[in-house]
């Protein structure tokens, strides 16, 4: 079996896009967050807010109207779209305005969400927008499993399971070998799985190795860390990279500011929040020749 590739600054640097300096908001991408509900607000923002942090141009959430004026407090730079019902219950969205599409963080297991998620996946694929599938959204797919197969997610679409989520998936033990059941799922469904953990690996369909994140620590097993990747990696996606392009980038991003902050107050002493607001020095590390000028 080959031996997987390094996600470092030297892979990252080679794909970095810029910005014009003649442009506006428009060209940088629209990004819709399906994220939150009632009882798991926090999720939403955390998600929004690192998606605010990608450098994409526009971000609309869509959740229940009290997650939503949660939302508006903590992030005020997105946009928002109400769901009356106190879960994710809509079975029609416009997708027409939309670069990409991220769903499943603070969702919830309600019926109804299950059947919206359907829909959504489904109404995402006719369109041909990418999807980053995330937490509750994966606990959809492990139970409606025909949505597994190629046909039904946009090929390329991005999967972010954990062990558990993963071990749901498969439908079976990860049996000490997660990444052999990360890339049969990858072939199966078309998409690419950033199979979450130490290290962090991204796998692409129809290939035997991945990419090994050199990023992230212990300290990254929190709460609200994985609502920070999604958040991240689809605003990403909406910004201009490629589904593959952003996943390196996000996980290589979202493990440097763990290990800032690592650095900065222990393993111990820090939030998901924190961890929103130091995704601005790993930018900084590759984009910049000096970049501690940025702390």
């Amino acid at each position: 079996m080959p031996d997987d590739i390094l996600i470092d600054r030297v892979l990252l640097k080679k794909f970095l896009l810029h910005r014009e300096a003649v442009s506006h908001k428009g060209d940088y991408g629209h990004l819709l967050l399906v994220c939150g509900c009632d009882a798991m607000p926090g999720a939403a923002v955390l998600s929004v807010a690192s998606a605010l942090k990608s450098g994409c141009g526009l971000v609309t959430l869509h959740t229940s109207r009290f997650a939503a004026g949660v939302c508006a407090v903590a992030n005020p730079s997105a946009m928002l779209s109400i769901d009356e019902a106190p879960c994710f219950s809509s079975r029609e969205i416009d997708l027409s305005r939309y670069n990409a599409v991220a769903a499943g963080p603070g969702l919830g297991r309600d019926a109804r969400t299950a059947d919206a998620l359907e829909s959504l996946v489904e109404s995402a694929a006719r369109a041909g927008i990418p999807m980053i599938l995330d937490a509750d959204a994966l606990n959809v797919l492990s139970v409606r499993r025909h949505l597994l197969d190629g046909s039904h997610i946009t090929p390329g679409s991005v999967l972010t399971p954990h062990d558990g989520e993963l071990q749901r998936l498969a439908g079976r033990p990860l049996d000490g070998d997660k990444l052999a059941v990360a890339r049969g799922i990858a072939d199966r469904t078309g998409c690419i799985v950033v199979s979450k953990g130490h290290p962090t690996t991204v796998c692409v369909p129809g290939h035997d190795w991945g990419y090994r994140n050199t990023t992230g620590n212990a300290g990254l097993a929190k709460g609200g860390s994985g609502d920070v990747l999604t958040g991240l990696l689809s605003g990403l996606v909406s910004r201009g990279y490629g589904t593959l392009e952003a996943s390196l980038l996000a996980v290589w991003l979202h493990g440097y500011a763990g290990d800032r902050l690592t650095e900065q107050c222990s393993a111990e002493a820090y939030n998901s929040r924190d961890l929103v607001e130091c995704l601005r020095l790993g930018f900084a590390e590759l984009y910049s020749d000096n970049p501690h000028q940025f702390i």
